[in-house]
């Protein structure tokens, strides 16, 4: 999403001298701002977390519904679809069971 004048807006941390002086010292080795380097780092930071929380729900999600139904496949079976799969073979993932 493009960022426009009006979606722009200031904000302020409070970071230790060595941490600022660490960010100066790699913007200037980067060719960029240090500004850029800040909005870098928590644009990548709260992408990945965002990334981390979904699979953590994701797992919560499939944690209960294994609870509910109790199906599942067994390590072994998963193991052997996952050799089939590193051999090149498409083959479906083995059928869920209790």
């Amino acid at each position: 999403m493009p960022m426009t004048a009006a979606a722009i807006r200031p904000v302020s941390i409070k970071i230790d001298d060595d941490t600022k002086a660490r960010v100066k010292r790699l913007a200037v080795a980067r060719h960029r701002t240090a500004h850029w380097l800040m909005h870098e780092a928590i644009t990548q930071y709260v992408e990945r977390e965002e990334k981390r929380e979904a699979f953590r729900q994701d797992t919560l999600k499939a944690w209960q519904e294994y609870r509910t139904t109790g199906l599942h496949v067994s390590a072994d079976e998963a193991d052997a679809w996952l050799a089939q799969l590193e051999q090149g073979k498409d083959i479906e993932p083995p059928e869920c069971h209790v």
